[in-house]
């Protein structure tokens, strides 16, 4: 029976072989691959630091892109502050792969310094971009970003909110400040992944950022979009 013991020996180490490949290798299971990944043009922004750039300008790294507005009551600082804590997870060589930034969806409010003061609360490692309102409109438009102009709110409660459009499951609708002057808005909430080339390859709804998907993946979307 010496043959038999040699053989489960040997389909033991294949096995044993398997899972360690399946170990070191990071898996990607959140998230919905664009069928057609969409190389971002090269629209005119200005980044936190007051330098202009653009859309689909990259420094090499790996970028999660979320759309937000300083002002934003609740959806916008809880998605930070879980992309800050699931960027804390990452080996200090992987953090330098990684690059979280934010692009606002209301320009005339968020200069650079009052983007840079509010990602800095989350991470000093996190990049913003702003620029003309029509130029967001198009970005937003490209990577698939639902940006509502703001309606007048009658309400004077600051908490208002409007529900989002019918078929807009994944957009959140937050009111922007207090007082009947003030006004909604909506604007998508999914969380954009662009590789190494500038192209829009991937996206995670709120619900899987907020719910650890994202972060699970992370390893491997740096080491699938983020060259290893």
């Amino acid at each position: 029976m010496k043959w038999l013991t040699g053989i489960l020996l040997g389909i033991a180490a294949i096995l044993g072989g398997l899972l360690f490949a399946r170990g070191a290798s990071p898996s990607v299971t959140g998230g919905e691959a664009l069928d057609n990944p969409a190389t971002l043009p090269a629209l005119g922004l200005v980044d936190d630091r007051g330098q202009t750039t653009t859309l689909a300008h990259g420094d090499g790294r790996l970028r999660l892109v979320f759309y937000g507005f300083v002002r934003c009551p609740d959806v916008c600082p809880a998605t930070l502050a879980s992309l800050k804590n699931s960027y804390g997870t990452l080996k200090p060589q992987q953090q330098q792969k990684l690059q979280i930034q934010f692009i606002t969806v209301d320009p005339q409010f968020d200069t650079p310094e009052v983007m840079r003061a509010y990602l800095d609360r989350f991470d000093p490692a996190f990049t913003g971009l702003t620029g003309r309102a029509t130029t967001i409109d198009e970005a937003a438009r490209d990577m698939f970003v639902a940006n509502v102009k703001p309606q007048p709110v009658m309400a004077m409660d600051h908490s208002t909110h409007m529900a989002p459009p019918s078929g807009q499951g994944a957009d959140n609708a937050e009111a922007a400040g207090a007082g009947a002057s003030e006004a909604a808005r909506i604007h998508g909430d999914q969380v954009s992944v662009v590789n190494t080339a500038g192209q829009f390859v991937r996206v995670y709804t709120n619900s899987e950022v907020i719910g650890g998907a994202l972060q699970q993946d992370l390893p491997g979307l740096i080491q699938m979009y983020g060259g290893g």
